[in-house]
């Protein structure tokens, strides 16, 4: 194990890399974070001779909303914040992560099969990615870890996608010879996810957190995506990104992101495929009246939603690389109107007294008042509002957000040009 940076004795090199990687005006908070991850390894497993130190961005979806897993087209970007792992050896053949404010993961090396019980635990995230690099040769030994996050659960920034993101560059960096590249880290985790998570999810959670930038994403192939790096800063634009917490939790909820991908496999069987992207759009438009009677009316909106997002994620980039913003903001509302009307995800199903998304979104769009665009982020059903606010109303905007939603709930980001990451 290549672990190069002694916690104990020279604390140096580390902040060098810190000040390098956040910059001169967080690496004073950013230091003090790190001095603090690598107490808490200390205190949780005991004195380290020597440790490696890693980062995984959350990441924002900024167009197209559920179509990776339709094998569509999506933009996304890496934001600043991130998990942090101080990781050391233990010499056991067993994998322990503490992660601060949870209880210990810990995985047995020798037992990496699938496991019903850890369905939708972390656990399960770290014995899947576990057991596909074992799976590849990889001599995989044990290893204790302490984590710390600024991607908060819940928040629509695919903090278990930065998880996992997480546990794939330590075992590929420090066992595998970074053999894995930033797409395959992220194909690694959607594998933990879908087979021992047990959550259906797309790619592109963690495509956006393990490329890094600000990326657009063709999945047609799903094996091998297209991604394209896009250099665009939305404050030259004059606006800001904005995630805002509209605190509904998504506990439970797991039922209705199912109901999404399954009800789009009933469209797609009507035609012997198994995602919309091999479906022609005329031939879906051809068959409405057949696929309302066997699928049911929310199916075929979905299915409307999806052409018509991948469209606009093409319009959004071109309309970045030719520096239309005001396009490119149309093509977020009509975004968020469709998965508002026609995906259905920002209010689950039956809720009437908790539509939590659902107030956010009415919240910003009062705010806005016609300039900058907002829409439901990420999954849908609960957690974030996405909004690009121009600058002149930014303090207004978050200060009157936070009063109505509370402290803390409201975001400003910027996108990190770097994915999962070593830094010492």
């Amino acid at each position: 194990m290549d672990c190069t940076f002694s916690p104990l004795t020279d604390f140096t090199k580390l902040e060098a890399a810190v000040s390098d990687f956040y910059g001169p005006a967080a690496a004073p908070a950013q230091s003090v974070r790190f001095r603090r991850l690598l107490d808490g390894l200390t205190e949780t497993f005991g004195p380290q001779t020597a440790a490696a130190v890693f980062s995984a961005p959350g990441r924002s979806e900024i167009g197209g909303n559920h179509t990776d897993h339709q094998h569509g087209r999506v933009l996304a970007g890496s934001v600043d914040l991130d998990i942090i792992a101080a990781v050391a050896p233990n010499n056991r053949n067993v994998i322990r992560i503490q992660s601060e404010g949870f209880p210990m993961d810990v995985v047995e090396l020798d037992d990496l099969e699938i496991r019903e019980e850890e369905k939708n635990t972390s656990q399960a995230i770290i014995r899947g990615i576990a057991a596909w690099f074992k799976g590849k040769g990889c001599a995989l030994e044990g290893f204790d870890a302490y984590t710390t996050s600024s991607v908060l659960n819940g928040s629509g920034l695919s903090s278990s996608a930065a998880f996992e993101v997480l546990v794939g560059s330590v075992i590929n960096s420090l066992f595998f010879e970074d053999r894995c590249t930033p797409v395959q880290i992220a194909q690694i985790g959607q594998y933990a996810e879908n087979v021992y998570f047990g959550k259906p999810s797309g790619l592109l959670d963690q495509m956006g957190c393990s490329v890094g930038g600000m990326v657009t994403i063709d999945f047609k192939d799903n094996a091998n995506p297209v991604v394209e790096r896009l250099d665009f800063d939305f404050a030259s634009a004059g606006h800001a990104l904005c995630i805002i917490d509209s605190g509904a939790d998504h506990a439970d909820l797991t039922d209705e992101y199912a109901a999404v991908t399954m009800e789009l496999k009933e469209i797609c069987a009507h035609f012997g495929k198994n995602v919309l992207r091999e479906v022609p759009e005329e031939e879906f438009y051809a068959a409405l009246p057949v696929l309302r009677r066997k699928a049911g009316d929310r199916a075929v909106l979905r299915a409307v939603h999806v052409y018509d997002e991948n469209r606009r994620v093409e319009g959004q980039v071109a309309a970045l690389r030719q520096n239309d913003f005001q396009t490119f903001l149309a093509l977020i509302r009509a975004s968020g109107l469709s998965s508002w009307r026609y995906l259905q995800n920002v209010v689950p199903a039956g809720y009437t007294h908790h539509q939590e998304v659902a107030f956010a979104l009415a919240m910003a769009e009062r705010l806005l008042d016609g300039r900058g665009a907002c829409r439901v982020h990420g999954g849908g059903f609960a957690g974030t509002v996405q909004a690009f606010v121009p600058l002149d109303m930014l303090d207004g905007f978050k200060a009157e957000m936070e009063r109505i939603l509370g402290g803390g709930s409201c975001h400003v980001l910027t996108v990190r040009p770097v994915g999962g990451v070593r830094l010492v």
